[in-house]
C-alpha cells in the first residue's frame, strides 16, 4: 500500500513537471502583444478596426498605409513636440499673406523680387527719380532684406518656415492674397495653384487660411459669385479653410475684398443683398464679406452694398480716413450701430521707396517696434471683432513682420537692429495674448 502511494506521488510530480514544461513552451511561442489574455477575452487595440477594414489595409500599397510607417510616426511626434513650444494660435488675429514671390530654383526666374520702380503720375516729378527693374538676389524690390533671402512661395521649406514664424507670433489666420486661376497681378504670375500646398502646411501647424480677394481685371458682381463659388467648392472642405460662426449660428467662410470701392454699391447689392434674385445669400456659397474702408463716405456705401463688415488695411497712420487710428473708436461705434464687423489693420511701419522712390512722405518709421505697439494699442482701444496685421510678408511696402536680416553690399537695406530678427513676431505674440484677455473681459 505504501509502495502504491509512493508510485502515485512520483506520477503526480512527473505530470506536474510535464504540465509546467508544456506551459512554458506554449508561452514562448505566443507573442507578447497577443490579443488574448488568460480570461479568453479579446483585447481591443487603440486603432479600432473591423475585420473588413484590416483586410482593406492589407490590400493597400505600402505608401498608402501611413500609420504603419515608423518614420511617419516619428515625424508626427516631432511635430507635436514642436507645436507644444508655440503659444496657442489666436483665430481673431489675422495677417495678410502673399504668395506671389518666385526665384529661379522653383520658378525659373525671380518673381516680384525684381519689382520695377514705379513712375510718379506727374511726368515732371517722375523725371527726378530712378526707373527700371531691381536685379536680385542682391538688389531686390524692398527696403529690408528677408532672412530667407529672395525666396519662392512654392518652396516647401519656406512655407514651413513661415508657419513656424506665424505660430511664434500666435497668429491664427492668414488672409492670402488671391487672384482667380489664370489671372495675376501686374508684376507676378498666377498664384491659385500654390493654395493646395499652403493649406496643407497651414493645417499641419493649426493655422487657418482666409482669402483676400484682389481687384482682378474685370471684377464685377457676376464673376465675384463665380469666383467665390470656385473657392468654396475647391477649398471649402479643407480643415485649414477659415470659417466663422455668426451670431445666427451659421458657420461661414470670411472673405476680405480689397479695393471694394472700385465697384459701386448698387453692383455689390446685387450680390450681397437678400432682396436680389442673383444674390449669393442663403445659397451654399454665402459667406462673410469684409469691405475696405478708405474714405469716410465709404461707411454708408459699404452698408448700402450689403457687406458684413469692414477693414482698413493700410499700415500708414493718417494715410486714409480708415487707416487713421484716432478714427477707430468712432468707426467701431458705427459698426456696432449697424450690426457689422470692424477689423482695424495694424502694421509695424511703412516704407515703399524701393518701388515708389518718390513716396517718402508716406514712410512711417518703425521706431524699434514702438510704432507697431502704438497701432496695436489703438486697435484694442476700439474693442474690435478681429485685428488684422498688414502684413506678414508684403516686402515691397515694408510692412512685413517676417524676419529680416542686415544686408551689406552695393545696395543699402534697413534692418531690425538693435533688436533680433524675430522682434516683430515677439511683439505680435505679446499683444495676441493681451487681445485674448481683453476679448474675454469684454464678453464677461
Amino acid at each position: 500500500m505504501a509502495r502504491f502511494r509512493l508510485k502515485s506521488c512520483i506520477t503526480l510530480i512527473f505530470l506536474a513537471l510535464l504540465l509546467l514544461i508544456v506551459t512554458l513552451v506554449l508561452k514562448a511561442l505566443t507573442p507578447e502583444d497577443s490579443p488574448f489574455d488568460s480570461s479568453g477575452e479579446v483585447k481591443v487595440s487603440l486603432n479600432r478596426q473591423s475585420a473588413s477594414q484590416n483586410q482593406r489595409d492589407f490590400n493597400k500599397k505600402p505608401e498608402e498605409t501611413k500609420m504603419s510607417n515608423p518614420a511617419e510616426s516619428d515625424k508626427d511626434a516631432e511635430l507635436e513636440s514642436t507645436l507644444r513650444k508655440f503659444p496657442p494660435p489666436n483665430y481673431y488675429l489675422h495677417a495678410f499673406y502673399y504668395v506671389w514671390y518666385g526665384n529661379p530654383k522653383f520658378d525659373g526666374k525671380y518673381i516680384h523680387w525684381d519689382h520695377p520702380q514705379l513712375p510718379h503720375w506727374d511726368a515732371k516729378v517722375a523725371q527726378e527719380y530712378p526707373q527700371g527693374r531691381h536685379k536680385p538676389p542682391d538688389d531686390i524690390g524692398a527696403n529690408y532684406y528677408p532672412s530667407l533671402g529672395p525666396y519662392s512661395s512654392r518652396d516647401p521649406s519656406v512655407l514651413e518656415a513661415h508657419m513656424q514664424q506665424l505660430r511664434t507670433a500666435a497668429i491664427g489666420v492668414i488672409a492670402v492674397s488671391w487672384y482667380p486661376p489664370s489671372t495675376k497681378d501686374d508684376n507676378g504670375e498666377p498664384v491659385d495653384e500654390i493654395l493646395p500646398s499652403l493649406l496643407e502646411v497651414a493645417h499641419k501647424y493649426h493655422i487657418k487660411v482666409a482669402f483676400h480677394i484682389e481687384p482682378y481685371k474685370g471684377r464685377d458682381e457676376i464673376n465675384m459669385f463665380t469666383n467665390v463659388k470656385y473657392i468654396i467648392e475647391k477649398y471649402g472642405e479643407h480643415p485649414a479653410f477659415f470659417k466663422y460662426r455668426t451670431n445666427a449660428g451659421k458657420l461661414l467662410p470670411l472673405f476680405y475684398v480689397y479695393d471694394s470701392y472700385l465697384m459701386n454699391s448698387e453692383q455689390w447689392a446685387k450680390l450681397l443683398k437678400h432682396t436680389d434674385s442673383s444674390s449669393i445669400r442663403d445659397t451654399p456659397y454665402d459667406a462673410i464679406f469684409i469691405a475696405l474702408l478708405v474714405e469716410e463716405k465709404h461707411k454708408r456705401e459699404i452698408l448700402t452694398a450689403g457687406f458684413d463688415g469692414l477693414y482698413t488695411y493700410f499700415a500708414t497712420n493718417s494715410f486714409t480716413y480708415g487707416s487713421t487710428q484716432r478714427n477707430w473708436v468712432s468707426i467701431k461705434a458705427f459698426c456696432d450701430d449697424n450690426d457689422i464687423i470692424f477689423i482695424p489693420s495694424v502694421g509695424p511701419g511703412y516704407i515703399d521707396t524701393s518701388v515708389r522712390p518718390w513716396n517718402f512722405k508716406n514712410t512711417r518709421n518703425r521706431i524699434n517696434g514702438k510704432y507697431y505697439e502704438t497701432s496695436l494699442s489703438a486697435a484694442l482701444e476700439s474693442r474690435p471683432d478681429f485685428i488684422s496685421i498688414t502684413s506678414f510678408n508684403e516686402w515691397h511696402e515694408g510692412t512685413q513682420i517676417e524676419t529680416a536680416v542686415p544686408k551689406t553690399g552695393q545696395m543699402v537695406y534697413l534692418d531690425y537692429l538693435p533688436n533680433k530678427p524675430t522682434i516683430y513676431l515677439e511683439i505680435t505674440r505679446k499683444w495676441a495674448a493681451t487681445f485674448s484677455g481683453e476679448r474675454q473681459r469684454w464678453q464677461d
